[in-house]
């Protein structure tokens, strides 16, 4: 959220078209990463009370992005986000958020090209890592098994993924839009909460 007043110009114009009684019947579904700092989140505050009537349920993007491409089957799901300027692995089970780890380093933060798959391949390895050494589950185990999901615009390239995949020994599951997958996982989630305004993130 670099430019929060734009991004709040932009969701007013949105929700002004969308159908309604002035916003009252708009619902917007605001995604944000698991551990998104402080600053962020005070970013994201500022926006949902600049929509005024407009309802928000907000989401976590790992979550979001299960919600699109997950295996089907069920059982633990560990989510590798490879975004431009941050790595986020999460350990989804049930639906719900586990674990999670972040870095503030993105495929985009690293200027000499060759370094990039080490670099962010390794510093994803290192995250899945720690929730192993801190699981007293065998969730971990169990989602490595399954295979990582992998999205963000890091998940497009191959060295990156290769080398991820090499430093985990396990299976990776790209997901079909990984730049878009939270987005869309954050609309089949919304629809879900419209079509049973009773569950929890209709209540949001």
């Amino acid at each position: 959220m670099t430019d929060a007043d734009s991004q709040l110009r932009l969701l007013r114009r949105l929700t002004a078209s969308a159908p309604g009684d002035g916003g009252h019947d708009t619902v917007v579904m605001l995604t944000h990463p698991v551990l998104a700092a402080p600053a962020e989140r005070e970013a994201a505050r500022r926006m949902v009370d600049g929509l005024g009537p407009a309802r928000v349920i907000a989401v976590d993007s790992a979550r979001a992005a299960a919600a699109y491409a997950a295996p089907p089957g069920g059982g633990p799901l560990l989510v590798v986000d490879l975004g431009a300027q941050l790595t986020e692995v999460t350990l989804v089970v049930d639906g719900l958020v586990e674990d999670a780890r972040l870095a503030e380093v993105g495929v985009d933060d690293i200027p000499e090209a060759g370094r990039v798959p080490e670099a962010i391949a390794g510093t994803a390895a290192d995250m899945v890592s720690d929730l192993w050494r801190h699981d007293r589950t065998g969730a971990v185990r169990g989602a490595l098994r399954r295979g990582v999901l992998v999205t963000g615009g890091g998940a497009l390239r191959l060295d990156v993924t290769g080398r991820l995949a090499h430093l985990l020994r396990a299976r990776l599951r790209l997901a079909s839009d990984p730049s878009t997958s939270v987005v869309r996982g954050a609309g089949l989630m919304l629809a879900s909460a419209l079509r049973h305004p009773g569950g929890p993130l209709g209540r949001g």
